[in-house]
Order: C-alpha cells, then structure tokens, then sequence
C-alpha cells in the first residue's frame, strides 16, 4: 500500500468516526427550532408592517409549525398515552384560539417563547446526564486477556471471575480486580475523587475505569463487568434521574386535574359574560383565549423537576450520588444522623499507637521479632503490627522455629530456642499483664485503645496498644452537622470504654455501644421516634438493615456492594463533610423549589385578575406568562453552581 492510499484510508477511518452533522446538532435541535420561529415571526411582522397580509400569515403559520411542533407532539403522545390533559396540549389550543381570531403574531409569539422554555428544560435534563456521558466514556469496552500464555483482546462482557488481564501503562483498568503481577501508581479520581495517584502493588484491589499511570499490571477480575464500582456507579446516577420527588409527582397529578378545570372555565367564559357582564361575543371570546394562556400552569410544572435536576447533577460532580429526588428531598429534613464507628468515622483499619517495653530488652530487636511470629497470622491486629515494624525497621522479617495459632487468644511461637506468648492478657496471665508498666493498661484502655502483649520465659517483655484511628476529617463533619442543626450518634459494637473514647474524640453528640446488627436497627427506630427524620451513614454489611430503615441511608463510596446497594446516598469520595454539603444542596433545592411555586401561583393570579378586569391584551399575557416559566427554569439553573 501506497504512502497516499495509507493516508486516505486513515481519513476514511476519522470521517467514519467522527460524528456526523445532524449527530452534533441533536441535541439542539429544539433550541434551534424555537429561534428559527423566532426569525420566521420577524419576517412575518415586517410583512404585516407592508400590508402583505397573506404573506404575513404564511410565515407566521410556518413559526407554528417549525416552533410548535416539539412540544405539539409531545403533548398528543402524553394524553394518548396516560389519557389525560396537559400543559402542552393547553398551549396547543391557546395558540390556535388566538390564530381563530386573528390574532396570529400573539399565537405564534406564545409558540415561540413555549418553545424556547421547553428549549430550557432539555438543556437542564441534558446538563443533568452530562455525568453520564462522561462516566461511560471512561468505560473501557476492550481487555488483554491472558490464557494459556496467549494474550488475546476481547471484549469486557466476556471477562469471568479468575480471569488473568494485562493493563499496560496509560490504558484504563477494564474491571475490577486484584494486583497479581506488577507495581504501578494508579489514577483513582473518577471512582474517589483523589487527585494523587495511589500505588498498587501485589494484593492490592483496583476499579474498572481506572487509569493505570506507569508500570504494567496483571490483574485478577474478581467481579463481572456488570457488577464493578463503575457500573453500580452509573446505574446509581440514571436511577437519580427517573425517580421522581413527592413534590415532583404531587404536581404532575395536580396539572390533569388543573388543566381540566382551565377547559372547563374558559368554556364557560365564551358564554356566561355576553349574558352576565354585558359583554359583546367579541370581548367574550377574547377573553376566554387570553384566559387559556395566562391560566395554564407552565411556569408551576416546570417549577420542580429542573430545579431537581440541577441539583441532582451539582451533587454528582462533587461525589454525592443520589438515587433519586425523593432522598434529596428529604435530606433537607433531617433532625438526626446516626453513624457506623468502624469504616465510616475511623479509619477502619487499627494502627500501632503505644509500644512499652521491658526495661532490659531492646524495643526495636524485641519488635523486629514479634512482626516477625505476627506475619504467620492473617488478624487485623497482626498484620497492623507487622505493617508497622516494616515502616520502622529496615530488615527482612525472619521464619519462626514453631508456631501455634490459639483461636481467640493469640499465638504461641518458637523463636531461637525460646517460647513466646503473644496476645490477650488473660493468655499471658492477666495480673502480670495488668501490672506492666505502673499499670498502664488501664490508661490506654480509657482511651479506647487495644492492648497486646508480649511474653517471654521472664514474664510480660512488652505491650502494644492500638487503635482504630478517628479519620482526619471525623471532627470537620460532625462540627458542620452541628451547624445545621442536626444531632449526631454513633451506633458500634465496641465496648462501652471504646465507644466513649471515640465518641469523645470524633466529638459527636452521643454513642450507643455493643450495638449489633440487630441492635442497630432497634436504636434507629427510637431516634426516629425522638427525632423525626433520621440518616443512618455506614460502609459495611452490618450497616446495611440500618440503612434500609433510617429515613435516608447514606454509604461510603469504599464500602460494600450491599451498603452502596441499600443506600439512598453514596458518598463517593468517602468525605463525611460532603453530608452537610449535601443537606444544604438539599436545602438549596427546597427553598428554589417554594420560590418558583411562589412566584408562579402569584403571577398566575394576577394575570388572570387583569383579564376579568380588561386591562391585560393577549400579547402582554403572553409575555408575562411563558416570561415567568422562563425565569423559573433559569433560577432552577441556579442549581447547577
């Protein structure tokens, strides 16, 4: 092949890929036809202003078709469909009555600036999916597969768990999966927001959609690619957007109603004031057109749903993710939040804190030696002590000689010739234990702290207290919540040492301990009775009956996929102060929401006021209501900053 045949086929490929005219200007096309009557209404005006009447009609027609046909079609779809009445079909007739009699600049004028609202709220309902668009574009559809030796690219939808996937440096992780082979700095901020790359190494878990930075990896596919982070992510997001608000559907019952009520009125109105008021049938019917278009509740319908849209997409880019506009509603209600302790306000992991040794033993040789028995064992409080010691101490850790799992006390191991015990104090023997070091135990322990000890043929060679630390920004949260208004609990199965010790320092306003599962969801219900409305905030599977049954459930973005299935609110970036953030989004919302219903009730009744009293033409109706439904839409916009 030729070095131009090479070029040309290359141009043919970038044509095929790029999308076409009519696919970029889709979107708008609703915009461009409202402007385009806009013109035509113009040019139709001018036209009338030179005596060309016929030729004014057909353009103003024209502006009827080309404007109205969006919201016409919509209109008729919507009543066939639900066999009711609405808004659109009411400015259908508003717009033909007005043409009937002869005033069709003021119909196609109303067409217009219906059109350019309904322009409005596609744009809001567009901006609200933008995170959508960009979510699935960071999904990888292509994945390296590794089998048999053979590496072959297939798509993601035939990955199976165990599968074997190479990513290779700049390419996006294509699902979920465990580090195998391979060390290299990963870029997480779609999933969690971080802007630093995390390191991942062997064992380590990363997330489909990923960007792996610098090194090439071989991962393990731990879960389907309907089933990853990135999926449960998307479906929470497109969930949010088709779940509607108790206020949203409180309204969209209420337009049939009204709606009917309006046709029944303006039936009425082309009649009884001929008779009653005196008027000739000119002024009735006239009158009953301008009352078909200021009374129709445009400006209330759209009241609701771009104000929740908004809000719902301001939430998504900043990593709180709603399943709906019903929760977000409801945040804004909120008396009291109960949190989980482990995972939620500390770190969820214990850490190292105290160590205390004998007074003829070197602490570094005596730690180096119990990370040593401590990395046989897979518990928590083992591999904290053995993560430490390597962050401490340079030196290989060594094989013990024997070793001896006690389930539920500790390890009893051989090291050099020597026996030692490594555990619970009643293992070692829990007055020498409780005595070492003037006593000290006792101290850590009112701290909410850990204790294992170390023991040698001497007796207790050493403790080790460690903690499940609060997390940096526990305290920002809670103080933010205060703030609010809002009155916080932490329900844990600690003991009541431990959870008084936390409570204190995470300074939060109460604290319910050896709280099982069960347990959890008994102490809710009573806060719910106390307080009204209450959000239960956890990450794991225990907190996931809780979550269900608190009035809002809100999880950490890093805990399990039953928490982040059951909850209402997902805390992407696992940042608690993001909860205060969103009650105040939430009551953003709320008082858009009355400040729209407000101002759209009174500009109806006032528009219809001036019409009984003759002092409203239809052409300043018209303006003044498809005027206030736009400037309704534009304050739900307000939202999206």
């Amino acid at each position: 092949m030729t070095d131009v045949e090479a070029t040309i086929n290359i141009q043919k490929e970038a044509i095929k890929d790029s999308p076409s005219f009519l696919q970029k200007i889709r979107p708008h096309v609703e915009l461009i036809s409202a402007l385009l009557s806009g013109v035509l209404i113009l040019i139709g005006w001018s036209l009338s202003k030179s005596d060309l009447s016929t030729a004014s009609a057909i353009f103003y027609l024209l502006a009827f078709c080309i404007g109205g046909f969006a919201k016409a079609k919509e209109g008729i779809q919507e009543t066939i469909k639900e066999k009711e009445l609405n808004v659109e079909m009411l400015m259908v007739f508003a717009a033909i009555g007005s043409a009937v009699i002869g005033y069709w600049a003021e119909g196609a004028i109303l067409i217009f600036i219906f059109a350019v609202s309904g322009a409005l709220e596609t744009y809001t309902l567009n901006k609200s999916q933008k995170e959508i668009s960009s979510l699935m574009g960071m999904q990888p559809e292509q994945a390296l597969l590794i089998k048999n030796g053979k590496e072959t690219l297939v798509h993601v939808s035939e990955l199976t768990i165990g599968d074997h996937i190479l990513v290779k440096p700049g390419e996006r992780i294509p699902s979920d999966g465990i580090v195998i082979r391979g060390r290299s700095a990963i870029d997480e901020a779609m999933i969690t927001g971080e802007s630093i790359p995390v390191t991942k190494e062997l064992h380590d878990e990363v997330f489909a959609g990923t960007v792996n930075m610098n090194g090439s990896l071989t991962v393990e596919v731990t879960k389907l690619s309907t089933e990853t982070l990135f999926q449960k992510i998307l479906q929470l997001v497109q969930s949010a957007q088709s779940e509607k608000s108790p206020s949203q559907l409180f309204i969209e019952k209420f337009e049939g109603t009204y709606v009917k009520i309006v046709l029944l009125v303006v039936g009425l109105m082309m009649f009884l004031p001929h008779y009653l008021l005196d008027w000739d049938w000119t002024t009735t019917f006239y009158r009953a057109m301008v009352l078909l278009v200021v009374a129709s509740p445009c400006a209330l319908v759209a009241s609701i749903m771009p104000a929740t849209l908004s809000a719902i997409s301001n939430g998504a880019r900043s990593g709180i993710l709603f399943k709906g506009g019903v929760h977000l509603e409801n945040l804004s209600h909120m008396k009291g939040i109960a949190f989980d302790k482990t995972g939620t306000l500390t770190k969820g992991k214990p850490e190292v804190t105290d160590i205390y040794v004998r007074e003829d033993i070197q602490k570094e040789s005596l730690l180096h030696l119990v990370a040593s028995i401590e990395n046989q064992s897979n518990h928590p409080l083992a591999q904290a002590i053995v993560s430490y010691t390597k962050q401490t101490i340079d030196a290989p850790l060594r094989q013990p000689d024997d070793l001896e799992d006690v389930a539920g006390w500790g390890i009893k191991a051989v090291m050099d010739g020597q026996q030692w015990l490594i555990g619970k104090a009643e293992f070692v023997g829990k007055e020498q234990a409780l005595a070492f070091a003037d006593g000290v135990a006792e101290k850590l322990a009112a701290n909410g702290k850990t204790m294992v000890y170390v023991k040698d043929k001497d007796g207790i060679a050493a403790l080790i207290a460690l903690k499940d630390i609060v997390r940096e920004e526990t305290k920002a949260a809670i103080e933010a919540l205060r703030k609010e208004g809002i009155h916080t609990i932490m329900l844990t199965g600690d003991s009541e040492t431990t959870a008084k010790a936390i409570a204190q320092e995470a300074h939060i306003d109460g604290y319910i301990a050896e709280c099982l599962p069960e347990g959890k969801v008994k102490e809710l219900k009573n806060l719910m009775k106390q307080y009204g409305s209450v959000a239960m905030v956890g990450d794991g599977i225990n907190d996931a009956p809780a979550l269900a049954t608190a009035n809002v459930g809100i999880a950490m973005g890093e805990g399990t996929d039953v928490a982040l299935e059951t909850a209402d609110v997902v805390l992407m970036k696992n940042d608690l102060p993001r909860i205060a953030e969103a009650i105040r989004l939430s009551k953003r919302m709320n008082r858009i929401i009355k400040q729209n219903v407000f101002f759209s009730i009174i500009v109806i009744m006032g528009l219809i006021a001036s019409n009984f009293l003759q002092i409203l033409d239809l052409p300043y109706g018209v303006i003044g209501h498809e005027g206030s439904t736009i400037l309704v839409i534009l304050n739900s916009l307000r939202l999206l900053k």
